[in-house]
């Protein structure tokens, strides 16, 4: 037993030592010079940003409510001419812009259409052919 602790203390300062030396693992290292660098990022051309306009209000300034209703509801950002085709096909003028108001209001009538109108729509898209009856 005594022999066995400086016999293993011995190996293990050996392989410790093996590991440290040029004749050991022969590791290739990158070269910290030879590393190029990356080409800076740019802005795309297309890019709608407009420029600050002089004596206009710093968009910093803007309370936190009126930016909440932007991010909501839109706020005075130009549109695409994509995006104002698709609007003016899909009929934006004669939209209410108080909309919102009315369906939230109380007052709103609505009509239930039932259990088997929401399983028609929850049902998954496909030719039926998957289809089953369950019965509640």
């Amino acid at each position: 037993m005594r022999k066995v602790f400086p016999i293993a203390a011995g190996l293990t300062a050996v392989v410790l030592l093996a590991g440290c030396s040029k004749g050991g693992l022969d590791r290739t290292r990158p070269n910290e010079f030879a590393v190029a660098r990356q080409a800076p990022l740019v802005v795309p051309p297309n890019f709608s940003l407009a420029p600050p306009q002089p004596g206009a209000p710093r968009p910093q300034d803007v309370g936190s409510s009126q930016q909440a209703l932007d991010a909501m509801f839109g706020g005075p950002a130009p549109r695409s001419d994509v995006e104002r085709e698709a609007l003016d096909a899909a009929g934006e003028d004669v939209a209410d812009p108080g909309i919102r108001s009315e369906v939230g209001d109380a007052e709103t009538s609505s009509v239930d259409k039932g259990r088997t109108t929401q399983d028609i729509i929850a049902a998954p898209e496909g030719d039926g052919r998957a289809a089953r009856v369950t019965t509640p």
